[in-house]
């Protein structure tokens, strides 16, 4: 059995890497959690081949360093805003002569759901059953078994352009990599920090990154719809940069010092000497203008946000509410604004680190950081394949089967 995952999330602003190991007892042991400056990726997507090259090589050189088995079984995110999420049925008829669904029948019914929606110019990434019905009968999780005359499923379908796929395949190629599996962002982050009960209540994962916005929304267990939004964190800097008229590295280092997402809570008088970021800057700025850029950047996020919520029908229907994760999450404020726009219960998600075992306590404070729930979420995912015997290489032609998210 493989026993080494590599998670590797390459984001716009950085790159991330999770080594595991699969032990003896079935658990997933974190011995690697690394991030560095990405370069040549623009909003989950590859801009300049050469440069993303040089940040995934560095990045997985850190990781075969630590073990080199990891590199093969590499599970990767896919992000940026081409990714369709897509509703399709398919119906067969049950093949046996006693009319017992088998594996094959629920195989063929979901590749012709996949049949359905495919196109030449587009990967299937994740195949996710809604419901199975049987002779009529809805909502049949597994109809394995059963007996009828004819199967149908209701799947989401998760696809992205070809292209974008053969060049997150080709980052990892140059590194000697092999790619076990792609995982949308948001859905990786999911299964990270969110749990079986807020599941099953009715949830929202919104993944703040640099340069995307994940989403992804569960009721009953079941992951319902799924977005990635082309605005991030870095729009923030680049409003401050605008507004201020300061560098864009003054801007981001301003934002993680003093960033605050509801202006209403800084004093009128507060301010800011820029030369503390900028040397030779002497000029003083208010805070509380300051708060202003940010809370509409951010107030613009969470209207987008809800048009997802509304689009799967949950607006201002999740009982286990909304649940921020990614680096953009840890702007101060951010529950209290989120909760204003969103109408709903919002927390910033925590990794549920019961999951894993850790080789020392440095990985582990690094893990309750929310920037790194996407990369332990695609090692849980390996990891998951594993345990199941899902053991296979990454063919960016061949269609996925995930029936059940974990």
């Amino acid at each position: 059995m493989t026993r080494f995952i590599t998670g590797l999330d390459v984001g716009t602003a950085s790159v991330k890497t999770a080594a595991a190991e699969i032990t003896k007892e079935g658990k997933v042991k974190i011995f690697s959690l690394f991030k560095q400056a990405s370069s040549g990726i623009r909003k989950g997507v590859v801009a300049y081949t050469d440069d993303a090259e040089k940040s995934v090589m560095s990045s997985l050189e850190r990781v075969k360093g630590a073990a080199k088995h990891c590199l093969k079984n590499i599970y990767m995110n896919v992000g940026g805003d081409q990714n369709k999420v897509q509703v399709s049925r398919g119906m067969v008829a049950v093949s046996r002569a006693d009319n017992e669904i088998s594996k094959d029948d629920i195989d063929r019914v979901i590749k012709s759901s996949q049949d359905a929606v495919s196109s030449s110019n587009r990967v299937i990434i994740h195949t996710l059953t809604k419901d199975f019905i049987v002779d009529g009968m809805p909502k049949v999780d597994d109809p394995a078994g059963l007996v009828g005359n004819r199967l149908e499923v209701e799947s989401i379908i998760i696809s992205s352009f070809t292209q974008n796929v053969r060049s997150l395949n080709k980052l990892v190629e140059k590194s000697a990599g092999v790619i076990g599996g792609m995982v949308l962002g948001p859905i990786a982050s999911a299964r990270a920090v969110l749990s079986k009960n807020q599941k099953d209540l009715g949830v929202a994962l919104v993944e703040i990154g640099a340069g995307t916005t994940g989403i992804s929304i569960f009721e009953e267990g079941k992951l319902l719809h799924a977005a990635i939004l082309p605005i991030g964190s870095a729009n923030i800097t680049n409003d401050l940069a605008i507004g201020l008229k300061i560098p864009i590295e003054a801007a981001e280092a301003l934002k993680l010092s003093y960033g605050y997402a509801l202006s209403r809570d800084i004093p009128v008088k507060e301010k800011i000497e820029l030369k503390k970021v900028d040397a030779g800057n002497r000029g003083v700025i208010s805070r509380k203008f300051f708060s202003e850029i940010i809370e509409v950047r951010l107030a613009e996020i969470f209207e987008l946000v809800n048009n997802e919520l509304k689009s799967a029908g949950k607006e201002k229907d999740l009982p286990a509410g909304v649940v921020f994760s990614g680096g953009g999450s840890k702007m101060p404020g951010i529950t209290e604004l989120g909760k204003r726009e969103l109408k709903l219960p919002v927390q910033v998600g925590m990794v549920l680190l019961e999951q894993f075992e850790f080789t020392n306590k440095e990985i582990e404070e690094k893990a309750e950081d929310p920037e790194f729930a996407s990369v332990l979420g695609l090692a849980l995912f390996g990891c998951d394949e594993v345990l199941k015997g899902k053991i296979r290489f990454f063919n960016p032609f061949s269609r996925i089967l995930d029936y059940f998210l974990p």
